[in-house]
């Protein structure tokens, strides 16, 4: 009974996510109190839920605070030094230009925030683009390499979403996948370089005629009202500190982006109505998150007290052979990333990867594993390609590009860049072989 329920409960909630029919908030918390219910748990079905939102309030509580944190340093314009010296270093080289723009998406990117990125990045470098005539699908492909890649962040919606499903500490999760995300990066980079060589040579540019020449952006009035230019180096220091404790796994994440926040908020907007107005701000962004994060709390924490993930696991793994099932996380690893054109994040990593990495646990291979392998693609290289996230048409609407085109274009480098990742981290023993 426990097996087909936790069974019926995994496919009605893909079934209803995938199919648009009701929101995930919906699925992830009336499915599996319904199927708890039916299958006789009565009122420990509270229980159950309960510990699941209790296992995943930390990482909820990191989650706003780290939206809130990022966003106000973009308020303050922290990142507006680093844009012009770029604009004004690419000159008019393609290559330099492409370079350019991923290491922009990359730095932007850090708030974890794939429309922010969009937002920020298509438009700083898209004028540019056009002048020179350069391939606009070069733009969408660069900045969705090097958002994609950044995130895996541990403050980035799949890693989250990973180890809210595995129940795990999102430290533990990440800091192993550091090392194959600086070389993804590196590789990103290289990828820039090349698709801005094959420009300059379509192209026949002779950056030589224009090394004087550059781009520089313009702010808003209500921009520039926010900005806090003589704070930039404070907020660059607390940034770069809040990282390395983070990474550090001294402090709770959630602490460390607690206190974080509040001394951005504190030192750049002084008055209180000021600060209320850029927590108001990052406010959607951060609820609408948390509400999806606390519903998976109760699907995960009913699906995993009750037992049903176990005897899910179980039966699978008394089907899969021995040999396959060790495998799982380099199969994992390699499938993540195409996997972001079937699975919206929600339901692959709340009603696929929990089970998956049972299975794997059955067969003696560490869950923590599977998740680790899982965001080396799916909805990290994969988001920015994926027609089941709205970023996806953001990024295609600022750099007016085709989806179609753009897919055709991007797939091939952000399946090398998950590879990439894969291979070094199968060679430093994160993903076991």
């Amino acid at each position: 009974m426990i097996l087909y329920t936790g069974l019926g409960i995994t496919i009605l909630l893909l079934a209803l996510i995938l199919s648009k029919k009701v929101s995930a908030l919906t699925a992830l918390i009336l499915v599996p109190i319904a199927g708890s219910l039916l299958a006789g748990f009565g009122l420990e079905t509270a229980t159950f839920a309960v510990e699941g939102i209790k296992n995943i309030a930390p990482v909820v509580a990191m989650f706003v605070f780290a939206i809130l944190f990022f966003g106000v340093l973009t308020d303050a314009g922290m990142f507006d030094p680093i844009i012009n010296t770029i604009l004004r270093l690419v000159g008019h080289n393609p290559s330099k230009i492409t370079i350019g723009t991923a290491v922009l998406a990359m730095i932007v990117h850090l708030d974890g925030s794939g429309a922010v990125t969009f937002l920020i990045a298509i438009p700083a470098m898209l004028p540019l683009f056009e002048k020179l005539q350069m391939d606009r699908r070069v733009l969408a492909c660069v900045v969705a390499l090097g958002a994609g890649t950044m995130n895996l962040v541990p403050w980035g919606g799949p890693t989250i979403r990973a180890a809210t499903a595995l129940q795990v500490e999102i430290t533990d999760l990440y800091t192993p996948v550091m090392i194959p995300q600086l070389f993804g990066l590196l590789f990103v980079i290289l990828v820039a370089w090349y698709l801005g060589k094959k420009e300059a040579k379509r192209l026949k540019i002779d950056s030589s005629k224009h090394v004087n020449e550059h781009y520089s952006r313009e702010l808003s009035y209500k921009e520039r009202q926010l900005r806090r230019p003589n704070l930039f180096w404070f907020n660059i220091t607390l940034t770069i500190l809040v990282i390395t404790t983070l990474v550090s796994g001294k402090i709770a994440p959630a602490l460390v982006f607690m206190l974080g926040a509040i001394i951005a908020l504190t030192v750049n907007y002084s008055s209180l109505s000021e600060q209320k107005k850029r927590i108001d701000a990052h406010a959607k962004a951060s609820l609408l998150m948390a509400s999806i994060l606390l519903a998976a709390g109760v699907f995960t924490g009913i699906m995993k007290e009750s037992g049903m993930i176990s005897e899910m696991a179980n039966a699978a793994a008394n089907v899969i052979p021995q040999s396959a099932g060790q495998q799982i996380p380099v199969i994992m690893a390699v499938a993540g990333m195409p996997l972001s054109m079937v699975f919206d994040p929600d339901s692959f990593y709340f009603g696929f990867l929990p089970v998956i990495a049972e299975v794997a646990g059955q067969m003696g291979v560490a869950q923590i594993s599977v998740g680790q392998a899982a965001i080396l693609g799916q909805m990290t290289t994969g988001f920015p390609l994926s027609p089941l996230t709205a970023t996806t048409f953001l990024l295609i609407g600022l750099a007016k590009v085709d989806l179609a085109e753009h897919q055709r274009f991007t797939f091939k480098y952000a399946f090398a860049t998950t590879i990439v990742m894969a291979l070094v981290a199968i060679l430093i023993g994160v993903i076991p072989i």
